[in-house]
């Protein structure tokens, strides 16, 4: 497992070890340079030292065997005077001034200078002023390269030190009881720590929120298959005192009726949960982005209306594609959701309508915008009550059909379509539809419901 503290700590070592070898290289160099200037004037001075006289009088008074230094005279006249290291291998001439001599022994620093009546030069080893540098850069290094244990310890507790607020904060979170979604205390907290614990107290809101929603879906849920549940049992124990067949063939058809309630409650309790977890999953982003694919829509709707004919005619009511165009939309679009979605509209708007009514679906686009349209000559929904019927288990209090009791639906159908809607960055209206046969009879009521589903850029 990575460790921020070692990690900090090899790197910060490195360095400081790579910054200390720099540094020995500078000191070296700058001793190099200083050593040179100082023996070149040792060599000077030592030189102008030197009798002027004729070298003959003077024979074996000035031989210097210090710092390595060989010493060579000539006369005017070229002859050689003297030679204090005859085995040195130096090139017997004399350049003026200062010069470097390179031989197979290694380099040699010359000085020659004209004394008197002789020429002298002296030369010195250049490993001499080399070693002298190496000397003085290791006795500045050293120390730091002893410290350097210590750095690191200093280094490690003092990163140590700098990342508590982390462990303290990892311990909070461990402590924490699978259902305390709570923010975390964000004060006296370093400007580094603080983002993760913005970024956790956001996560935590957000999965209050959806813990939340979660215990409300259950809940509602569960008291939604209470009722079905318990009809199915009243129902289940009439078939069984039943005591004619007429009797039994009535109540074994509510029973049968009342299973295919409860299935289509089941049904579309698990739609929603589906369409949620996607949301939750971020499929919506993913749906917008796309990947240069696209959606034929006519052909989706035309199944869906045939999904739905049989239920149609057996309610009378006249179910059909009207105005249709031909239309694909952009993006990386789920056919099998939207055909949930448009299926659950349809079954609203033909659950609504009453016997003899119609239902017409259309398809296009308006401004680039692909969009498919319901609309059906049903009682419509009041305005104040067209967005709560999206809320889940919310059931519009209007009028039934035909005369009969409003329709007891399970109040899923159009939340599932906001939710499928809102994956594909899609929106939903609601408006005024058709007027039916009840507004023929009630003038100035709006009657009848659209419902426009905007799909978002056509396919260019």
């Amino acid at each position: 497992m990575r460790s921020i503290r070692r990690v900090l700590l090899v790197w910060l070592l490195a360095i400081v070890l790579i910054g200390v070898v720099l540094a020995g290289i500078l000191i070296y160099r700058q001793a190099r340079a200083e050593a040179n200037a100082l023996f070149d004037y040792q060599l000077r001075q030592t030189a102008a030292a030197l009798p002027s006289e004729p070298f003959s009088s003077v024979l074996g008074g000035h031989t210097s065997d210090g710092e390595g230094v060989v010493i060579q005279i000539w006369s005017r006249d070229g002859a050689q005077l003297y030679y204090s290291h005859p085995g040195a291998p130096l090139a017997p001439r004399a350049e003026l001034g200062f010069s470097t001599e390179r031989t197979p022994a290694g380099d040699w620093r010359v000085y020659s200078a004209i004394v008197g009546d002789n020429v002298v030069q002296l030369a010195q080893p250049m490993a001499i002023r080399d070693l002298l540098a190496a000397e003085t850069a290791w006795r500045t290094i050293w120390p730091l390269l002893v410290l350097l244990p210590v750095l690191g310890l200093g280094v490690w507790l003092i990163v140590g030190r700098g990342l508590r607020p982390l462990s303290r904060l990892a311990h909070a979170l461990e402590a924490r009881r699978p259902e305390a979604v709570d923010p975390l205390p964000d004060r006296r907290l370093s400007s580094e720590i603080r983002p993760v614990v913005h970024a956790l107290n956001g996560l935590l809101q957000r999965l209050s929120g959806a813990l939340d929603t979660q215990k409300a879906f259950v809940a509602d849920a569960a008291h939604e298959l209470r009722t079905p549940l318990a009809a199915l049992r009243i129902q289940a124990q009439l078939l069984e005192r039943a005591a004619d067949p007429v009797a039994r063939a009535e109540a074994l058809a509510d029973l049968h009726h009342g299973v295919a309630r409860a299935t289509r409650l089941v049904e579309q309790l698990l739609s929603l949960a589906r369409a949620e977890a996607a949301n939750d999953a971020g499929a919506s982003s993913q749906a917008r982005a796309g990947s240069g694919r696209s959606l034929d829509l006519l052909p989706l709707i035309e199944a869906c209306v045939l999904a739905m004919t049989p239920l149609a005619l057996e309610k009378g009511i006249d179910l059909g594609i009207e105005g249709a165009v031909a239309t694909a939309i952009a993006g990386d679009a789920d056919a099998d959701a939207l055909r949930v979605l448009l299926g659950n509209v349809l079954d609203n708007a033909v659950k609504y309508t009453p016997r003899g009514g119609r239902v017409d679906v259309a398809a296009g686009q308006r401004d680039a915008q692909a969009f498919i349209e319901v609309v059906d000559t049903g009682p419509g929904i009041a305005p104040a009550e067209r967005e709560r019927v999206f809320d889940r288990f919310y059931r519009s209090p209007g009028e039934g059909v035909d005369g009969r009791a409003p329709e007891q639906g399970s109040g899923l159908g159009l939340a599932i379509v906001r939710r499928i809607a809102e994956r594909h960055g899609a929106h939903i209206v609601l408006a005024d539809g058709a007027p039916g046969a009840e507004g023929a009879r009630m003038p100035g009521a709006a009657r009848g419901l659209r419902v426009t589903i905007w799909l978002g850029p056509v396919r260019s």
